[in-house]
């Protein structure tokens, strides 16, 4: 028995076909199709507009017009200022652009995307700029962070230097403890 390829376009085909006979229950082939009386009636009209080849294929959905588009002239400066300053993104040139008093001046994200759409934002760069993600330890105890967060004086004029000691996966505080030095001595005793 031979292999039947069923793709979109021999579907839709044949929807027109059994739709096309006589006493055809449009309705229910819609249900038997999986497709909304709509769509149906959507792919009827187009096959009697004209050879079902290319009346039943799929059409671009691409808006006939964009009136929020920016305008090639704004896309022109995005382009210069880029050029004239390659390390600067998209946030930079649109605050540039407003600076100098610029007006209708696109969103970041707008200016970013006619960077990448020039080819002026490299694969490799936007790797590269993912943002930072900080690394947690699997399991507790398998990382302490300790830290001296300062000094500040006291009245009598000594200095007191809060140490602080974190578990990495937790992030609970082990310790916070006032000492009068910071030398090693001082915090092993701490963590003992």
């Amino acid at each position: 028995m031979p292999w039947n390829p069923r793709n979109t376009m021999n579907l839709r085909l044949e929807f027109v076909n059994l739709a096309l006979q006589e006493g055809a229950n449009r309705r229910e082939l819609c249900r038997r199709f999986g497709i909304s009386a709509k769509t149906g009636y959507k792919w009827l009209a187009r096959h009697a507009q004209g050879d079902s080849a290319t009346a039943l294929g799929d059409r671009s959905r691409r808006p006939l017009q964009s009136p929020a588009r920016t305008t090639p002239s704004v896309e022109q400066q995005v382009v210069e200022l880029r050029q004239a300053h390659p390390a600067w993104g998209g946030r930079k040139i649109s605050r540039r652009l407003r600076d100098q008093g610029h007006m209708d001046v696109p969103a970041p994200s707008t200016v970013t995307g006619i960077l990448h759409r020039h080819g002026l934002i490299e694969d490799a760069a936007s790797a590269a700029a993912t943002p930072w993600q900080r690394f947690e330890h699997a399991q507790p105890n398998e990382l302490w962070q300790m830290d001296f967060k300062g000094w500040f004086a006291l009245q009598d004029g000594r200095r007191c230097s809060p140490l602080t000691v974190l578990d990495d996966h937790s992030r609970y505080n082990l310790a916070l403890d006032a000492c009068g030095c910071t030398d090693s001595r001082t915090v092993q005793q701490h963590l003992e």
